[in-house]
């Protein structure tokens, strides 16, 4: 299924700075960055509980937010882009 994730962590510390590192890269072992805080994610409900349990373990409930938008299995036609579109697509083969 395709998720967007967002997510709004709190920078006013380094602790904060921290946190937001390790959510980008979390996200980025699930997907694609398509915007500083966005992610379009294609997973598996497995996948998906994995991603959640690593996020809800390195954000500051208190003082950050994550959100997953589910556009489900048929989600091509649901993303419309203005102005720059991914490199590639998401499911997609990637070579090296």
């Amino acid at each position: 299924m395709m998720l967007v994730v967002s997510y709004d962590v709190n920078t006013t510390d380094a602790a904060g700075e921290k946190r937001l590192r390790k959510v980008a890269k979390l996200c980025e072992a699930y997907g694609c960055r398509v915007q500083n805080s966005v992610f379009e994610v294609l997973v598996d409900p497995a996948q998906l509980v994995t991603l959640k349990a690593g996020l809800s373990e390195v954000i500051d409930k208190e003082k950050d937010s994550v959100r997953f938008y589910r556009l489900g299995s048929n989600w091509r036609p649901r993303i419309e882009t203005l102005g720059k579109e991914l490199t590639y697509e998401q499911d997609g083969v990637i070579m090296f």
